[in-house]
């Protein structure tokens, strides 16, 4: 399992370079992308084959019977650290099932290059990969989010992070973040502040958002057990305010689930009746 770099290929590791040199076969994401990183660090290619979402249940059993022949194999993704929101899943677990040893090779890794350098609590963090593409399932997926007190790091792509940022406000509220665009790349930049701060700053400079997007969201704080917030519900839907309007104030002004908050307005509702 060997992780190749992000964008500067000098981070390449020593071992990743003598494994690259040593295994039989490469099973490679994109065999064109694999190949340019042999000839930029100047190591002859081996047989390599393509391992992607679309063929890796074929592919599989074939590298595990290599693999049971005695060959070394190495599983490389197109950058960081293979099955990070890559392929790569079914040959591991097929090449565990088959009592192959597994042995990872470390190296680069966006979520943990993103997190280091966001200023956030890294004690506790959570990856998830890609949000949803359409909006509403896009909230629904970072409404879950909502009340976990940890870090939380997303991929997401150029079109989509206006969008995606939009819907982090309106599910998670304001919240710190932190969007890595081009990590490692001699172009990488960061920006940082809530999350409305950084829409504004991406639409005040359209040009700029191009490349490989790693977003940090601050976790959850202690917010749901501060009574205050059961008191201002409380108090809201005394005031006649009606449930659905209480839900979607609170959570979005106090970074809170929902439910809960849902959940007590219709109580306090029910009981002023």
């Amino acid at each position: 399992m060997v992780a190749t770099p992000i964008g500067d290929n000098d981070d390449l590791s020593l071992r990743a370079r003598e494994v690259m040199a040593s295994v039989q076969l490469v099973a490679a994401e994109d065999t064109r992308v694999t190949r340019r990183l042999y000839g930029a660090v100047g190591i002859d290619v081996p047989q390599i084959w393509s391992c992607h979402d679309h063929n890796e249940v074929q592919r599989a059993s074939a590298i595990v019977e290599r693999l049971q022949q005695g060959q070394d194999v190495a599983l490389m993704s197109d950058a960081g650290t293979p099955l990070v929101s890559d392929p790569g899943f079914r040959v591991v677990r097929a090449a565990i099932q088959a009592g192959i040893q597994i042995v990872p090779i470390p190296g680069p890794s966006a979520p943990l290059c993103a997190l280091i350098t966001s200023g956030m609590a890294t004690d506790r963090f959570l990856f998830a990969g890609f949000p949803p593409r359409q909006g509403g399932k896009r909230r629904n997926f970072l409404e879950t989010f909502g009340s976990l007190q940890a870090t939380l790091v997303f991929f997401e792509a150029p079109h989509r992070i206006l969008d995606t940022l939009q819907d982090v406000v309106a599910t998670l509220g304001d919240r710190q973040v932190c969007l890595n665009i081009s990590l490692t790349k001699v172009w990488e930049r960061a920006y940082r502040g809530t999350a409305s701060q950084v829409l504004q700053a991406l639409r005040a400079d359209p040009d700029d958002v191009i490349g490989e997007m790693t977003l940090v969201i601050e976790g959850a704080g202690e917010v749901e057990e501060d009574p205050r917030i059961w008191d201002l519900v409380d108090a809201l839907a005394q005031a006649g305010v009606s449930p659905s309007v209480i839900r979607d104030a609170v959570s979005k002004a106090m970074g809170v689930k929902r439910r809960p908050v849902y959940q007590r307005a219709l109580a306090a509702v029910s009981h002023e009746e």
